[in-house]
């Protein structure tokens, strides 16, 4: 039977934004992952010096790449889908492999959106529907390079929106507006983080023994693009699973 989304899931989606679910990518996958990774580190390695975050970024994936292979090889798309059915998730053209490299004593001093510094080239933000993030590495207790979140900051995020106008989602790439405060997000190798676009997130310190990985996607719903205006007033307009179940 598929794995699927609980309506308590998608309620707490709908409220805070983002949910991890567990066991969703086989180990077989994961250590293939792995491995792919550390050859990027073997033809690229980060400097000597370097502590925290260090990023590899890869394009125009064949179908056989391992690192795609975590999300479109395994229920982790499914899942991604259930969120925005009917809609249909595009296939991601780019992924981000996130290292974090301990020691680092670090804690985030506040939140970022991401899309907003380099914009496409035809002018509009890098929006997109949702991040989807595959732990390839355990962070299973806080400060291991844990991915650190601002519950419900989507919502805000779209309110502020809403009264200037989506064009000032450019005025926000580290907003300040009242957020609740910020969580590390845990997990183990093989989970699965779906946040929403307007969710505040950031990099949080590593004072483990162990460099932290994962896969970032940037996912697109079909015809995003065209109604990203839209999208950032409503947060779950292309949420309409999550709606219904936060409506019950």
């Amino acid at each position: 039977m598929p794995r699927i989304i609980s309506q308590d899931q998608m309620r707490s989606f709908a409220e805070r934004g983002y949910v991890v679910l567990s066991d969703v990518v086989p180990k077989s996958l994961i250590d293939a992952a792995r491995q792919r990774v550390a050859d990027l580190i073997e033809q690229n390695p980060p400097p000597a010096e370097r502590r925290g975050f260090h990023f590899y970024w890869e394009s125009q994936l064949p179908d056989d790449d391992p690192l795609l292979a975590t999300l479109w090889a395994s229920d982790a798309i499914a899942l991604a889908t259930s969120l925005v059915a009917p809609l249909e998730l595009e296939r991601p053209g780019q992924l981000q492999v996130s290292l974090n490299i301990p020691v680092w004593n670090h804690r985030p001093g506040g939140p970022h959106i991401d899309g907003l510094k380099t914009p496409e080239p035809s002018g509009r933000p890098g929006t997109f529907t949702m991040l989807a993030g595959i732990f390839l590495t355990d962070q299973s207790t806080a400060d291991m390079g844990n991915l650190w979140v601002w519950p419900g900051s989507h919502h805000v995020g779209s309110a502020y929106l809403r009264e200037h106008g989506p064009d000032a989602l450019f005025d926000i790439e580290h907003p300040t507006y009242p957020m609740a405060p910020p969580e590390q997000i845990t997990g183990r190798a093989g989970d699965l983080f779906l946040g929403h676009y307007l969710l505040g997130h950031n990099m949080g310190g590593n004072t483990s023994v162990r460099t932290r990985e994962v896969v970032y996607f940037r996912l697109h719903a079909e015809g995003h693009r065209e109604r990203w205006r839209e999208y950032v007033q409503d947060p779950l307009l292309e949420f309409q699973p999550v709606r219904r179940a936060s409506e019950l």
